[in-house]
């Protein structure tokens, strides 16, 4: 099958694809014949992209806390034959130091980064296709290594377990399960970081740039593929060698 088809027929989820990299994603995957679902909280960057994508690109406000909201997401995906792919993309990102991180702002990352994540693997497979899915957890080099920002590297270390998790678990339903670890990724998350705070942690990479969306989603839409078919359960970095 050639690259622009290797989606074809199949419905993938993109949480937080309104932007940035699940954006790129969104974008890549309607051009390789994919029905794409978005859903994020950013309605008006959501509702444009779809619109730009076309008539195989839906959106909904979806708030990735909210089982709520996930249970009315997957009865739509659902009625459209089930779920081939989901990236869990959604998250927030304000790295405070322990002693400046609050209990409301603890729990905040919790509730998008982690439990979204949960909410996503736990609902997406009760409306996995039969012939099986690939689900992909956006953590990052935070899930890594020691980082800043208590909250948020906390979150992302949870991720690369419970990505180790679900791989075992829902392997006899042919659902496998990777977890994605970006490095320091020229996407708007970044806008809470000072310039010239970017600029020196460029500085420590051994590529010496920062990555981009397209680096990112080259790597999802692989674990997404058929092309990775017997990978499940690994954790990927994107980092230029930053982790190295």
């Amino acid at each position: 099958m050639s690259g622009r088809e290797r989606f074809k027929g199949r419905n993938i989820l993109i949480t937080g694809g309104a932007r940035g990299q699940g954006a790129e994603e969104a974008r890549r995957l309607c051009a390789e014949g994919a029905r794409v679902f978005i859903t994020d909280v950013l309605d008006a960057e959501g509702e444009a992209l779809a619109r730009e994508l076309g008539d195989r690109v839906s959106f909904s406000h979806h708030d990735v806390s909210s089982e709520a909201d996930w249970r009315s997401v997957c009865d739509e995906i659902r009625l459209a034959g089930g779920l081939h792919g989901l990236v869990n993309n959604a998250g927030i990102f304000n790295p405070l130091p322990i002693a400046d991180t609050s209990a409301q702002s603890f729990e905040a990352h919790f509730r998008v980064n982690q439990l979204g994540c949960f909410l996503g693997m736990k609902l997406g497979a009760e409306v996995a296709a039969p012939e099986g899915a690939s689900f992909v957890n956006i953590s990052s080099i935070a899930g890594l290594r020691g980082t800043p920002g208590i909250a948020y590297t906390g979150t992302k270390w949870a991720l690369r377990g419970m990505t180790k998790t679900a791989a075992v678990e829902l392997a006899p339903r042919k659902i496998r399960v990777n977890s994605v670890h970006p490095g320091l990724i020229d996407t708007p998350m970044l806008d809470v970081m000072e310039p010239e705070r970017r600029q020196k942690r460029v500085g420590f990479v051994p590529l010496g740039r920062s990555g981009t969306v397209e680096d990112v989603a080259d790597l999802v839409l692989f674990l997404l593929s058929d092309e990775s078919s017997y990978i499940t359960g690994a954790e990927i970095a994107v980092d230029g060698g930053i982790t190295l």
